[in-house]
Order: C-alpha cells, then sequence, then structure tokens
C-alpha cells in the first residue's frame, strides 16, 4: 500500500495520486493542497472561529464544516466532539463519490484530521482490519496523534467493538510537530 506525502517547500502534483485517494493537511496548505490534488471533496475540522471559506473548486455541498475544538473531555467555553460531529463525518465520506481526492484538514493535520481520515478509512473498508488501517496512518504520517476521543465516538457508531480505540492506541502518539506534513492514504484497502 503505498502513500505520498507532500513537502511544504514542494508541492507539486504527484504522478501516481489516485482519485480514490485521502488527503490530509494543516489549515495553511488547504489551498495549495486543493489545487495541486484537484481535490473534489472537502472536510473542516476545526473551532468554529476558524472555520474557512470553501474553496471556489468545490462545490458548497462537497465541503464539510464540522466545528469542534481538539479535546478528549468536555471544557467550559470548548465543543467537545460528539457523536453526531462522527456520523455527520461517516455520512459525507460514504456520499464521497471517489471520482477526485477528498481532503481533510485541522489547524494543525495532526489531531482532529488524522482523527477523521481514520474514521473514514473504518467507514469505507467496513471488513478491514482496524489495526492495519491504524499501522498505514502511521506509515503515511509520523507525526499523526488522533484525537481519541473522535476515535472512540467512530468505534461506537462504526460497532467495532472498542478495536478502533485499541489500534490507536497500538500506533502511540506520534513524533512531536508543530504542524504535520500534507499526505495521502488510499480509501480502500484490503479486507
Amino acid at each position: 500500500m503505498e502513500t505520498l506525502t507532500f513537502d511544504r517547500d514542494a508541492l507539486t502534483e504527484p504522478e501516481t495520486l489516485s482519485p480514490e485517494t485521502l488527503l490530509v493537511c494543516p489549515l495553511s496548505l488547504v489551498q495549495t493542497t486543493v489545487t495541486v490534488a484537484r481535490v473534489s471533496h472537502l472536510v473542516t475540522l476545526i473551532n468554529g472561529e476558524t472555520l474557512i471559506d470553501t474553496p471556489e473548486t468545490i462545490g458548497h455541498d462537497r465541503h464539510l464544516r464540522l466545528s469542534m475544538n481538539d479535546i478528549a473531555e468536555p471544557r467550559d467555553g470548548l465543543v467537545v466532539p460528539s457523536e453526531d460531529h462522527v456520523a455527520t463525518l461517516i455520512r459525507f465520506a460514504e456520499n464521497w463519490d471517489q471520482k477526485a481526492p477528498l481532503l481533510i484538514h485541522c489547524w494543525a493535520g495532526i489531531s482532529r484530521s488524522t482523527a477523521g481520515a481514520f474514521v473514514v478509512l473504518c467507514a469505507l473498508n467496513p471488513r478491514a482490519d482496524e489495526h492495519s488501517l491504524a499501522r498505514a496512518l502511521r506509515r503515511a504520517s509520523p507525526t499523526a496523534y488522533p484525537n481519541r476521543r473522535i476515535v472512540a465516538l467512530a468505534d461506537s457508531v462504526l460497532d467495532r467493538g472498542g478495536r478502533m480505540s485499541a489500534a490507536v492506541d497500538h500506533i502511540g502518539r506520534g513524533l512531536l510537530a508543530e504542524e504535520g506534513k500534507v499526505f495521502s492514504l488510499p480509501a480502500r484497502h484490503a479486507a
């Protein structure tokens, strides 16, 4: 299973990018990634004050904007990821036609967005082993640290019996970074 990564200084169209590709990036690289990778669907997982406008090349119905903070427990004044957020993300992913890449972003491209990518992988590959999908995520992004609450909620919504959470725990924290690099994963994996 091959994954692609993009360096900030060399974001050029990858030669082998399939239309059935998930991309993950930080907020700072959304517009560049949308343009270079010809993204058709966009998921924004960020706090309400930072929600971005829909890029001109993406229809409003193909941009899912979920307002949430990167927290695992409720805190005053912050929006904790909810089951409704996760269910909405899963429905959006299941309706993605896979004719062009889907991009998921958060502030840093490390926590909410990597959790979102893992949730989408699990939703699109219901028979695939959760540990295999989590290892693919780790290979694609050494800095990935999926938000545990998003993963736990998806584990319940997708009826995965705790296996998603266990898989994310198994790959561990990842390398510390202020911002993750743009990376890709194939949307479909063998069961």
